[in-house]
């Protein structure tokens, strides 16, 4: 039997505390995404990135100490949304996107959807 495919589409999620890309991945699933990949590492981001199918990543601006802007960069060429995800504030997010929209850490799950659907309208 299989699963009808959610409403929401697929995320591509890269967080390196496992205990926040839990609770990530609980709201997605609440708000009817799927997680197509999701990683807490610099360098298997970047394999799933150019390897996996979605329709928009969520990236933690900062993964053990490692800056994501080689994910971003590969995101963009690939042509796929994205959001940041920081504790930093827009300060936090890498110069080059700080026009790209950010949730700042701790986001609730209102935050996260409004975030979702303004960028996937955008991408549209």
């Amino acid at each position: 039997m299989t699963t009808p495919s959610p409403t929401g589409g697929s995320v591509f999620l890269v967080e390196d505390e496992a205990m926040i890309r839990m609770m990530v991945v609980d709201m997605l699933e609440e708000l009817g995404f799927s997680v197509a990949a999701e990683t807490g590492e610099i360098n298997e981001a970047l394999q799933l990135a150019e390897a996996t199918e979605f329709d928009i990543a969520i990236l933690d601006v900062n993964v053990n100490g490692k800056v994501i802007s080689p994910v971003a960069d590969l995101l963009k060429a690939r042509n796929r949304p994205f959001i940041f995800a920081t504790g930093y504030g827009t300060q936090g997010v890498p110069e080059d996107y700080r026009d790209r929209p950010a949730l700042q850490k701790p986001f609730q799950i209102e935050s996260l959807k409004q975030a979702l659907d303004a960028t996937l309208r955008g991408a549209a």
